[in-house]
């Protein structure tokens, strides 16, 4: 069973708390209003000044995540007025907060956590699927997507569901915007023997429908996303261009009006687009580009548009001998017998991330909770703990007692196999 995880930055916090013994760490509740140096709870009992030095530290609003030093202490009727320094919002009643002991500072415990965090990177990843790369049988060289930092398998699309609705063999012509100029270019292109290129002129404005093209009625409702080649000479924003599919000729009322996210200048970038109204889809006969916003001169091509099933894809794994990960470059290299075997495929990237440290009270963590407090638990024991004549608590046995905890739950971290490091 692998280590139970998903406890919150807070959780864990109070979690170590506790196990610092009955005096570090106390949950309180205001009782009633205070002020912006003052907090009135009823969930304290001692004496006057029995509470300055320590650590308040604010668990909700207006004060989440807020810490102070109490300074003063005093006892009204069984009511702790604490004071605060610096000051905070004004306390109100049913604000929530926790008093840690003067040894355990709360920005401490976070470091520890975060500690433990950095202590299982290389053991534990966050699994991370991506299927932003595609092979066309002559590539290389593929930059690894962000948010990857290893990679245990890579699969290429060995057969997919799909309906080829333009190869962009040929130059479009069923429309033309005055402020563009469309050709066919047979060196540029990523398949067939050529891609539409469209040239556009600083005068286009945002709106413009760039070119279209008529092909034979196509019924694609079957299908769930839209794939294509494009490359732009200048960067645009996502948005900034807009695929188009319609029933009636010169894509007047497109059916499907699809969103480029942003793209790279002078990169071919293959893009997979979810459909709007696939049921409404049995009839296409038009396609189209527009220039959705940011409008301006630049160059576009476009090549090979199919719709396919993305329920219905078959994938293969490659060989690992295949493929080669070059770190200083941050590539996936190929092998020439990889460009073979994955000839023209979407690649699918199998592998993980560092797991993210905590910094806000609400951040998750992503690998075993009972990993992260048992460290941290131990590190703050070490902090404050000393020889046999300066530590009356206890606190070295108790360092050793929850490192060989931390220790036992560290080796329940699932083992990585395969795994190659790209950072």
């Amino acid at each position: 069973m692998p280590p139970l995880s998903g406890r919150t930055r807070q959780q864990i916090r109070v979690a170590v708390g506790g196990n610092l013994g009955p005096g570090a760490l106390r949950l309180i509740t205001a009782a009633t209003n205070g002020s912006t140096t003052t907090f009135l709870t009823d969930d304290l009992w001692g004496s006057d000044n029995e509470h300055i030095g320590k650590w308040w530290l604010g668990t909700d609003d207006p004060n989440d995540g807020v810490q102070a030093r109490v300074t003063d202490s005093a006892v009204t009727t069984n009511q702790t007025t604490l004071t605060l320094y610096p000051a905070v919002t004004s306390t109100l009643s049913d604000d929530t907060a926790e008093l840690w002991s003067p040894e355990f500072n709360p920005e401490d415990i976070h470091r520890y956590i975060n500690q433990a965090i950095m202590e299982a990177v290389g053991r534990v990843y966050d699994p991370v699927e991506d299927l932003s790369l595609f092979a066309d049988g002559r590539q290389t060289r593929f930059d690894i997507p962000t948010g990857l930092t290893m990679l245990s398998h890579i699969f290429y699309r060995q057969k997919a569901t799909s309906i080829s609705i333009h190869t962009a063999g040929a130059e479009w012509d069923e429309s033309t915007d005055s402020d563009a100029t469309v050709t066919q270019d047979t060196k540029d292109y990523k398949r067939g023997s050529g891609s539409v290129k469209i040239v556009v002129a600083g005068t286009v404005s945002n709106g413009d429908v760039l070119a279209t093209d008529s092909f034979t009625s196509l019924d694609i409702s079957g299908m769930t996303h839209v794939e294509f080649w494009i490359k732009v000479i200048t960067a645009t924003a996502a948005a900034d261009l807009q695929l188009l599919l319609d029933d009636t000729a010169s894509c007047t009322s497109p059916l499907e009006t699809l969103d480029v996210p942003a793209l790279t200048a002078d990169t071919w970038t293959l893009v997979r687009v979810a459909l709007a109204n696939p049921e409404t889809d049995t009839a296409l006969i038009s396609v189209g580009l527009e220039f959705n916003a940011n409008a301006g001169a630049n160059t576009i091509w476009v090549d090979d548009i199919r719709a396919i099933d993305n329920n219905m894809h078959v994938w293969a794994e490659m060989p690992r001998r295949y493929w080669v990960i070059d770190v200083e470059a941050r590539d996936m290299v190929l092998t020439p017998a990889g460009r073979n075997v994955a000839g023209y495929a979407a690649l699918r990237l199998v592998g993980g991330d560092d797991p993210p440290l905590m910094a806000a009270d609400s951040d998750v963590s992503e690998i075993s909770d009972l990993f992260i407090i048992a460290r941290a638990t131990a590190l703050a024991y070490g902090a404050q703990s000393g020889g046999a004549a300066t530590d009356p608590d206890d606190r070295r046995r108790m360092f050793d007692r929850w490192t060989a905890l931390a220790d036992r739950e560290y080796a329940k971290l699932p083992m990585l196999t395969n795994a190659r490091r790209i950072e």
